[in-house]
């Protein structure tokens, strides 16, 4: 069955191509025929309010069960990437990154590596296992995340309960050059 992906980016990722180098990679006509479908957004103009860029975030990730964080320079470092991250945290869908900084952008070089926004974000797991608050790393220091409260969590091992740990805890990154992700994306979000 076709896997829906929601693709998170900071839209100068998009400028300089390197975005829909993973959006695009598989040539079809058809998102369907490629095995997932595109549920993104593109950001909107800054004139949008707070609760008008939430709802619309949340709407589309109706339907999806994957957000794949494409990595850029700045991508760690921008409130609506890490909303949707946290945001399909909430929902239950998988999460992936993949850095594409070592994609060739429009001016046909690489980058160095973005910082892997799963380092920056996190979750403190209650004692009861199943419910956790959502942290950000913040001015050297974890502070509780405002753009969304508690949710529940697959159960956790008694060893992660009243503690807070970093997404990269449970999630992978991935490098879309060195990883092959041309042909090996469909296995990471299986």
């Amino acid at each position: 069955m076709a896997k829906r992906v929601y693709f998170a980016f900071h839209y100068q990722d998009v400028i300089d191509f390197r975005a829909n180098v993973v959006r695009n990679h598989n040539g079809l006509s058809s998102s369907q025929e490629a095995g997932y479908f595109d549920g993104s957004i593109w950001e909107t103009a800054k004139t949008t309010s707070d609760l008008a860029l939430k709802r619309m975030i949340n709407s589309e990730l109706v339907g999806t069960s994957v957000t794949a964080v494409l990595v850029g320079s700045q991508t760690h470092a921008r409130r609506w990437v890490r909303y949707e991250i946290m945001k399909s945290l909430e929902k239950g869908n998988s999460l992936i990154a993949i850095h594409i900084n070592s994609i060739s952008g429009k001016d046909k070089l690489a980058k160095s590596l973005g910082p892997n926004p799963f380092a920056n974000l996190g979750l403190v797991i209650a004692d009861d296992g199943v419910t956790a608050r959502p942290t950000e790393w913040k001015n050297d220091k974890w502070v509780y995340y405002n753009d969304l409260n508690a949710f529940k969590v697959p159960k956790q091992p008694a060893a992660r309960c009243g503690k807070n740990l970093p997404l990269t805890t449970w999630l992978p990154i991935y490098d879309w050059v060195a990883s092959d992700g041309y042909k090996n994306f469909q296995t990471w979000i299986s």
